[in-house]
């Protein structure tokens, strides 16, 4: 059996759909390893991976998250990382790397060693027809104009790289879509946009979800319904007085409201309806398969797992590819979408009565989430990357230098 070492940055929404294959994978007979921050230790362990730690402990997101700052933090964690990373990956001598889309130091630790990779797409495929967030654009040109201070350090960390390393697969500016020969994409192809102008190389191998730890201390038989749940995600600090009105819009509809918090306190909520459940954290994949809505930020991971449990959703999108995520849902018909500044107990209140009350919602949710079953999951990303290793050579011999293109548009 092979080695295969996978290189992540420290997000859930990043880390979690590959948890799933790396525990395939093991199951399979292959040794796993998973560069990774301190934050993610546990449960990367659970899946059965051998955990190699960054160093300098977990490492910080950008602040605030725009495309330009992203890229300029990505560029800069390559440079601090590498390092300790090529150390690493030379005493472990992996026959695979598998590395998301957004972790430069991945691809050129694959390039540096010779060994064929493999990119983790957990938001939309992009391409020319696609637009990625931080390709090279007039946004991004305007946003380095008025933050001259992120386009030195971009500079800087790109220059240290090129100096250091062989940085030919890297696209120029497009640090958060950098694709490989097999590019693995956590969605539907129903739900990709522009599915048709990808190649081969893209494997649209759904959701990844498997099974998770149970929280004992979550009341899931005490749920009455219908279910509504809102969440806002776990990476950045949800303004309480958002969650509030959620909890308050939907308190009258359901017969149990869930309102995840994330990094916010519940108790800055101040006091809720007694139908209301507020908690950090909740077992999302459990109180989905319970929910009749789902009123959510329009996270890549949360709308694919809110379409495998076929539940319409009303998306409020806060930033970096949410809001093209919340306008394929409507274009979908599983849900609605409204702004942040637009968001009130009376909107959210008559759109959420639309889409409980509507049966098409329900239905066009229905349809995506036989499409997102179909697409195969984590054992389908499992059977790719063993077909893929199986094309690189002989296992146990690395392969050649792996080519990479900084377009990943359409062949012919």
């Amino acid at each position: 059996m092979s080695t295969v070492a996978f290189l992540n940055i420290a997000m859930h929404g990043r880390v979690n759909p590959t948890l799933p294959v790396v525990a395939e994978l093991v199951r399979r007979g292959h040794s796993v390893t998973y560069h990774t921050s301190p934050a993610f230790h546990e449960e990367i362990e659970a899946a059965g991976a051998t955990v190699c730690l960054y160093p300098g402990g977990d490492q910080p997101l950008p602040d605030p998250p725009t495309p330009l700052t992203l890229i300029e933090g990505l560029a800069g964690t390559a440079v601090r990382l590498l390092p300790t990373v090529l150390d690493d990956l030379r005493r472990i001598r992996p026959q695979l790397i598998v590395h998301d889309s957004a972790c430069p130091w991945g691809a050129v630790a694959a390039r540096e060693l010779g060994v064929p990779a493999a990119a983790s797409f957990t938001t939309f495929a992009f391409n020319r027809h696609v637009p990625s967030p931080t390709r090279g654009s007039w946004d991004l040109f305007a946003a380095a104009a008025a933050r001259p201070g992120s386009l030195r350090g971009y500079t800087r960390s790109r220059c240290a790289l090129r100096r250091r390393y062989d940085t030919g697969g890297l696209p120029a500016f497009d640090m958060g879509s950098i694709r490989q020969p097999l590019n693995l994409v956590y969605t539907s192809r129903l739900f990709q946009p522009g599915v048709e102008g990808f190649d081969r190389s893209y494997q649209f191998v759904g959701p990844s979800i498997g099974a998770r730890p149970a929280d004992p201390s979550f009341p899931a038989d005490g749920l009455r319904g219908p279910v509504l749940y809102a969440s806002l995600g776990t990476v950045f600090n949800a303004d309480p007085r958002l969650l509030r009105t959620f909890a308050t819009a939907l308190a009258p509809l359901g017969g149990t409201v869930i309102v995840s918090t994330g990094q916010t306190d519940p108790a800055a909520l101040g006091p809720l309806p007694a139908n209301v459940i507020a908690r950090r954290f909740v077992p999302q994949p459990e109180v989905l398969a319970r929910a009749a809505l789902f009123v959510t930020h329009g996270g890549m991971n949360s709308v694919n797992e809110a379409m495998y449990a076929g539940v319409p959703m009303l998306v409020v999108p806060q930033g970096a590819d949410q809001p093209m995520v919340a306008r394929r849902v409507e274009e979908l018909g599983a849900g609605l979408s409204v702004r942040t500044q637009d968001v009130s107990v009376e909107s959210v209140r008559a759109l959420a009565g639309r889409l409980l009350h509507r049966p098409r919602f329900r239905a066009a949710a229905a349809g995506l989430r036989v499409a997102q079953r179909e697409a195969g999951g984590y054992r389908r990303a499992a059977d790719e990357l063993e077909r893929y290793l199986r094309a690189a050579g002989p296992i146990g011999r690395p392969a050649g230098p792996v080519v990479t293109s900084v377009d990943p548009s359409p062949r012919g």
